[in-house]
């Protein structure tokens, strides 16, 4: 393969990589209205210096990777707003361009280098689900089988994959047609290293009902792929989903769960309440089960991130 795996220095040093927290969710907490389609992607039009601030303050709080917000980013999505063809190709690269130049000019800073490997940039790659704007997502439940999986996620898949983001991260993931979808895009770009993440019902199954253990079954023999894991789950089935694929896979295992608080797709109201301090010992359990890249999903913040690192961490690291 023409790349290394990007992962691997932080593992080979300190057994940990600590993921960002949510992007979306933490723009609505600082009072950006994201009741659009294109969710936090639609600031890439009307605000991308936003998008910059909360890379920047993961980076601050102790992220070795920040996520683009391509999450819910699509061609189809930009033209819907207007955007012609080539423009919204080019706001799915800026989405990658503005997590690299946050991490760049983080990076810039001799005081942020102490004890920290340069962080990693990974380009998000959401579910099909996503892109409907539908709380399909939460069910895997779609209108497309896997061919059409496929073909909905080339095209994105390919521009992405050909920016500096040092890792292309599929997020989310519901559905067990999906999954062999990616199979075969990650297949096809053999210089690509990627992760995969399930979002989960319950402490073996993804969304659409599927035996997580099914669907890793269908990626523990592809090299490029970096770590499996979960997000956008809840945190009290972390720990059942871990044993699931460590009985399953020796890959690196990846764990991003929400804050504990619940999405309500009918209303669009998150329900519950996230503490970071106590999300923050509970990733001590998930690191001690094995999990080895840590961070948060929805409703998670840099409070969230910079704990996690503060209590798995050694200062020295």
């Amino acid at each position: 393969m023409s790349r290394d795996n990007p992962i691997t220095d932080f593992l080979d040093r300190s057994g940990l990589l600590v993921i960002d927290g949510g992007l979306a969710t933490e723009l609505e907490r600082r009072g950006y209205d994201l009741n659009d389609e294109l969710w936090s992607a639609h600031l890439l039009i009307d605000d991308p210096d936003a998008i910059y601030q909360v890379h920047r303050d993961y980076l601050l709080a102790g992220a070795d990777c920040i996520i683009s917000a391509s999450y819910q980013a699509t061609i189809e999505g930009f033209m819907g707003k207007g955007v012609d063809e080539e423009g919204a190709e080019e706001l799915l690269c800026k989405a990658v361009q503005i997590a690299l130049d946050a991490r760049d000019d983080f990076w810039s800073y001799q005081s942020n280098r102490q004890g920290r490997i340069r962080p990693l940039v990974a380009a998000s790659i959401g579910p099909y689900g996503a892109a409907l704007a539908d709380g399909s997502e939460y069910t895997g439940d779609y209108d497309l089988d896997e061919d059409g999986l496929y073909d909905f996620h080339k095209r994105r898949w390919q521009i992405l994959s050909r920016t500096r983001a040092d890792i292309l991260a599929c997020e989310t993931i519901p559905s067990y047609p999906e999954t062999k979808a990616l199979v075969r895009l990650i297949t096809e770009t053999p210089d690509r290293y990627a992760w995969i993440c399930f979002s989960c019902q319950d402490n073996r199954r993804i969304n659409d009902g599927t035996p997580i253990a099914r669907c890793i079954q269908e990626i523990v023999g592809l090299n490029q792929v970096a770590a499996v894991g979960i997000n956008c789950t809840a945190p009290r089935f972390i720990l059942g989903l871990i044993d699931e694929i460590k009985a399953n896979s020796s890959k690196p295992i990846i764990v991003y769960p929400n804050s504990g608080e619940h999405f309500e797709p009918d209303t669009r109201e998150w329900l519950g309440q996230a503490a970071p301090d106590n999300f923050a010992q509970a990733s001590k359990s998930w690191r001690s089960k094995g999990a080895q890249l840590i961070g948060g999903c929805c409703r998670t913040g840099p409070e969230h991130i910079s704990q996690i690192r503060e209590l798995l961490l050694p200062k020295s690291i």
